[in-house]
């Protein structure tokens, strides 16, 4: 990847890959800010513009290490974060999207982050009891703050999309979205391409199990959140694997990693997408941004279509409860 190969999420121009940062903090086992920082300053090196965070990642703990990155290099990073999550780590999930918690959780981001503006602020879930209206009506007024630059919604639904868009453009819609997660595509995607909207696909790996590096859960930390996902469950798992090896034979013919051909795939669904993939480490890092370099054919796209079949993936993506935060 070059510094400039960029893409545009609705006005919003960015590199054509980001970097998620969540697993630095939350999801897969202690956190190790060297090794973080390591990796964040590297992806500016590499010319990687887009950094994801969230408040809920680490109950602000990301915020607070991309601070320390920020403190140096602000000028070269187009800030993404988000809101929405109100409770604690390891507590049943309680989504706000009330304004005075969208004035609220804002603030309390600035302040984390040390900076005077976000570049692009999304609701990280949307919230059921709040009509979408007032939630981004309330961002929008950050906007006009001049605290918020862009504004995005996070796993929101086709409908609640066009109403968002009808208050104040949504530069980006950010979804899971990959060989084995395509539910976006029959619906959601089409309404954001409708709109303008840019699509910024997490999990683009699907949590890594397309890279190939896990044939079960032993050796993760106990704290891991794959350990209580469905497509990681005993059963589940071993059919997953089958798709993985199909996509590493294919990988291998190339002469890529299987991560770095499912990653390709991604980027071929759209100049309008950019992934984000997670890491923490600077190897992965420039393993996957080697993948915005892989030109993948008709013919080359529907093979891997073929070895990932979506209606094989067996397991859902989230728990139940999870699972209903999805797609309102």
């Amino acid at each position: 990847m070059t510094g400039t190969a960029t893409r545009r999420l609705g006005a919003l121009e960015v590199s054509a890959q980001g970097l998620g940062c969540m697993g630095m903090s939350h999801g897969y086992g202690a956190s190790d800010d060297a090794m973080s920082l390591a990796t964040l300053h590297r992806a500016l090196d590499l010319g990687v513009t887009l950094l994801d965070s969230s408040d809920f990642y680490g109950a602000g703990h990301n915020e607070e290490l991309l601070g320390r990155l920020l403190a140096e290099r602000r000028d070269e990073v187009v800030l993404a974060t988000k809101f929405g999550f109100a409770n604690r780590l390891g507590e049943p999930a309680v989504i706000r999207g009330d304004a005075a918690y969208v004035r609220q959780a804002c603030d309390a981001s600035l302040r984390r982050l040390g900076v005077d503006h976000i570049d692009l602020y999304y609701q990280h879930r949307v919230d059921p009891r709040v009509p979408i209206e007032e939630t981004v009506g309330a961002m929008a007024e950050l906007v006009a703050a001049g605290k918020v630059r862009h504004l995005g919604l996070c796993e929101a639904g086709a409908e609640t999309v066009r109403r968002a868009h009808a208050v104040h453009p949504i530069a980006a819609l950010q979804s899971e979205w990959s060989l084995w997660t395509r539910d976006l595509e029959r619906e959601i995607a089409p309404v954001c391409r409708e709109l303008g909207i840019g699509l910024v696909p997490f999990s683009p790996l699907g949590r890594g199990f397309l890279t190939g590096r896990y044939a079960s859960v032993e050796g993760m930390a106990e704290t891991d959140v794959r350990r209580t996902q469905p497509r990681f469950a005993d059963g589940n798992l071993e059919q997953n694997l089958a798709i993985v090896r199909k996509l590493a034979e294919l990988a291998a013919a190339r002469g890529v990693t299987a991560g770095q051909l499912a990653l390709a795939w991604v980027q071929h669904r759209g100049e309008d997408v950019v992934p984000i993939p997670g890491t923490r480490r600077v190897r992965y890092l420039e393993e996957n941004l080697a993948a915005t370099a892989i030109e993948l054919s008709a013919d080359d796209l529907a093979a891997i279509d073929a070895a990932a079949p979506a209606d094989r993936v067996a397991g859902t993506r989230y728990d139940a409860g999870s699972m209903e935060l999805v797609g309102r």
